[in-house]
């Protein structure tokens, strides 16, 4: 199957949490033998931060960040393409190519596949007129990369013909245990980009556990927390290739994940990070919400906290053998259970089902 897929970007980790979900999945999809393009506008200086060369499995446009530059994207996208994709988040002119895949004429499938599905369900509910209300039942199906039953549910209200959560996981070749380094080491890190969404809650879970624990020390890796106050015990080292996370991840006795309040509230929704930190044997320790059981055991493969204090307090009590161990029983439940190569043939047999209903209804 020739498969268009328009998203963020696939060759930059710039600003764009969602690649490391793009490269898994996509590489996965297309050792099943599907032909892959994958559409990405020249914006956000991500092109200029390039953390991968053009993969062999996919085929990269880029595309002008200008209405004339996605519009000859969208019709190279389409002349050829059995499936088209428009991923949420692209960051310039979603709105328009949601659209167009929703009303162009093809006889291509067409899937809205959400990477922030908590995000763009409350951005719905809040908006009487937004676009989506008419896009989405003209899609054949919605993916997303989390939600559970809450996010099923909602989009199906929302019109969705249907809606399947296909989940964050972990490619082995990428992350995977690595020799820890210097400037990375310490005793909790986290890597997070500074969002208006998410930065109340590093606060709270990291910035705050740094607070009441002066003699330990933390690493903060991400863009934009330069100019954030913080205690002299949290050094930030600024973005974080993925060339270096295998490193950050196991240069720390713990490192931290901290969901964004909407992936919170909606719950069964864990980030790339959990998976890449798993991967890498890390010992995890994750901010409470709905689901986290569905993917590591709590107290065993991964230690689930509270607040800032609940952080401070698992710090406290961890050895480095303790979080060997957990890190090494998480690293063995993802690696057995939350693949790529697994979701992939999740998506493939979700591609048979759907080819299965429309040549019924033909």
């Amino acid at each position: 199957m020739n498969i268009s897929f328009f998203g963020s970007s696939l060759v930059s980790s710039y600003w764009n949490g969602a690649a490391t979900y793009y490269r898994g999945m996509l590489k996965e999809i297309a050792a099943l033998g599907h032909q892959i393009t994958f559409y990405e506008p020249d914006a956000f200086e991500r092109q200029a931060h390039r953390d991968i060369d053009d993969p062999p499995w996919a085929r990269v446009v880029v595309y002008p960040a200008t209405p004339e530059g996605w519009q000859r994207a969208m019709d190279d996208a389409v002349r050829s393409a059995d499936l088209l994709v428009k991923a949420s988040g692209v960051g310039v002119f979603d709105a328009e190519l949601e659209d167009a895949i929703a009303t162009i004429s093809t006889d291509a499938l067409r899937i809205y596949w959400d990477v922030d599905a908590p995000a763009t369900l409350d951005a719905i509910a809040a908006d009487p007129r937004h676009h989506l209300r008419e896009a989405i039942p003209r899609y054949d199906v919605v993916l997303t990369y989390g939600g559970g039953d809450p996010v099923v549910r909602a989009y199906r209200a929302a019109g969705a013909r249907d809606c399947v959560p296909i989940y964050n996981a972990l490619d082995p070749a990428t992350h995977h245990p690595a020799p820890p380094r210097g400037e990375f080491s310490s005793d909790l890190n986290l890597l997070a980009n500074r969002l208006p969404d998410r930065e109340a809650r590093i606060e709270r879970f990291f910035i705050d556990a740094a607070a009441q624990r002066r003699g330990q020390s933390f690493v903060l890796g991400g863009s934009g927390w330069h100019d954030k106050p913080m205690p002299a015990n949290i050094r930030a080292v600024g973005h974080v290739g993925t060339a270096d996370h295998n490193a950050f991840f196991c240069s720390a006795r713990a490192t931290l994940n901290v969901n964004r309040d909407s992936m919170a509230a909606y719950g069964f929704s864990p980030p790339t990070r959990v998976f890449e930190a798993a991967g890498c044997g890390a010992c995890l320790i994750t901010d409470q919400w709905e689901g986290i059981d569905l993917f590591l055991e709590p107290g065993r493969e991964v230690l689930v906290a509270a607040d800032g204090a609940a952080v401070a307090a698992h710090l406290d009590a961890l050895s480095p053998d303790r979080a060997r161990a957990i890190g090494e029983r998480g690293r063995a439940r993802i690696l057995a259970h939350h693949t790529y190569r697994q979701r992939a043939h999740q998506f493939n047999t979700l591609l048979e089902g759907m080819g299965t209903r429309i040549e019924a209804a033909e």
